[in-house]
C-alpha cells in the first residue's frame, strides 16, 4: 500500500511547473524536454475522454474489479494523455483506469504527457485499442480498416504498425465482407473467427446464412464448416424450409412498422408464439421509441 502511494507521488513537482507554464503545445516549446513523456499526477477533472476512443463498451462489473484494485494498490500502469491548450489535457489511452479511478473518487491519476495533432490522436488510440487481447474480431478488423480509411495507410505500413504480419491483417480485414449477421455472430462469440474465415470465399449472402445457421444448429466446428464449404462447388446447401408467415401478421407488420419508424422484425413459433423485433441506431432513437411505449 505504501509503495502504491509512493508511486503516484512521483511527477508531483513537475505538475507544479506544467501549472505555472501551461503553453507547452509543442516540443519545441520552453521546459517540455521536462515534461513530455514524464509521469506527472493530473488532476482528473483536467482530462477529457478521447472522442478518437474506438471502444465503446466497457464492463462494468469489470471496471468495479479494476476500481477496488486501483483503491488498494493504486494504479500500477499510468495513462496517457495528450496535452491541450492551457492546463487541459484529452485521453490518449487508458480509459478503463481513467474511468475506474473516477469512481472510486480519486482526485488525480499518473499520466505520461504525450503532445499529437488529431491525426496522430486517433492513430495512437486505434493501434493501443488493437494491442488489447480481449477484442472480438470484428473489433479489431473495424479498426484496422480506420486505420486504412483515416490515416491513408496501405496494408504494409499497417503491419508494421500494429506489429502483426501482412497475411494477419489481411485476414481480418476481409472478415468485414461478410455478412452483417455473420460479424454480428463473431461480436458476440456464437461463432469464432475460424468459421467467419471459413465462409469469406462464399459469395451468396443466402448460402452464408445457411451456412451460419446449420454452425449454430449443429454445432460445427471450423473444420466441419471448412468442409461444408467445400460442398458448394458440387451442390447447395440444404436451406431450412421458410415457414409460412400467417396471415394476422403480414397484415400488421408494415402498420407496425410505420408506427415506429423502422422495419419491425415479427417471428412466430408453430404453436402461435413469436415476438417482435424493434431496431435501434443509437440512444437518441432508443429514447425515441421508449416514448412512444409509454
Amino acid at each position: 500500500m505504501a509503495k502504491a502511494t509512493k508511486k503516484q507521488a512521483l511527477g508531483r513537482g513537475l505538475s507544479a511547473l506544467l501549472k505555472e507554464t501551461p503553453n507547452i503545445n509543442s516540443a519545441l516549446d520552453n521546459n517540455a524536454d521536462k515534461v513530455v513523456g514524464s509521469i506527472i499526477e493530473i488532476e482528473l477533472d483536467l482530462i477529457e475522454v478521447n472522442p478518437y476512443q474506438p471502444r465503446t463498451y466497457f464492463d462494468e462489473e469489470a471496471l468495479r474489479e479494476l476500481a477496488g484494485s486501483i483503491k488498494e494498490l493504486g494504479v500500477i500502469q499510468p495513462i496517457t494523455v495528450r496535452k491541450l491548450e492551457g492546463n487541459q489535457f484529452q485521453l490518449v489511452s487508458g480509459e478503463r483506469r481513467f474511468r475506474a479511478s473516477k469512481l472510486i473518487g480519486n482526485k488525480t491519476v499518473p499520466a505520461y504527457i504525450r503532445i499529437a495533432n488529431d491525426q496522430e490522436m486517433l492513430e495512437m488510440a486505434l493501434v493501443e485499442n488493437i494491442q488489447r487481447k480481449n477484442l472480438d474480431p470484428i473489433e479489431v478488423a473495424l479498426s484496422y480498416q480506420r486505420l486504412i480509411d483515416e490515416i491513408a495507410l496501405t496494408q504494409e505500413e499497417l503491419s508494421t504498425r500494429v506489429g502483426k504480419k501482412r497475411s494477419t491483417v489481411t485476414n481480418y480485414l476481409r472478415l468485414l465482407k461478410l455478412d452483417p449477421i455473420l460479424q454480428t455472430g463473431m461480436r458476440d462469440g456464437f461463432i469464432s473467427m475460424g468459421h467467419g474465415r471459413a465462409m469469406i470465399n462464399v459469395d451468396n449472402t443466402e448460402d452464408q446464412l445457411a451456412i451460419y445457421e446449420k454452425i449454430l444448429r449443429d454445432k460445427l466446428s471450423v473444420r466441419q464448416t471448412e468442409e461444408l464449404v467445400k460442398t458448394l462447388k458440387t451442390g447447395k446447401i440444404a436451406k431450412p424450409k421458410k415457414k409460412s408467415t400467417p396471415a394476422f401478421i403480414k397484415n400488421s407488420n408494415q402498420e407496425i412498422s410505420d408506427f415506429f419508424g423502422q422495419k419491425v422484425t415479427i417471428n412466430v413459433a408453430n404453436n402461435g408464439k413469436g415476438k417482435i423485433t424493434i431496431p435501434f441506431h443509437s440512444e437518441e432513437d432508443f429514447n425515441r421509441i421508449k416514448n412512444l411505449l409509454k
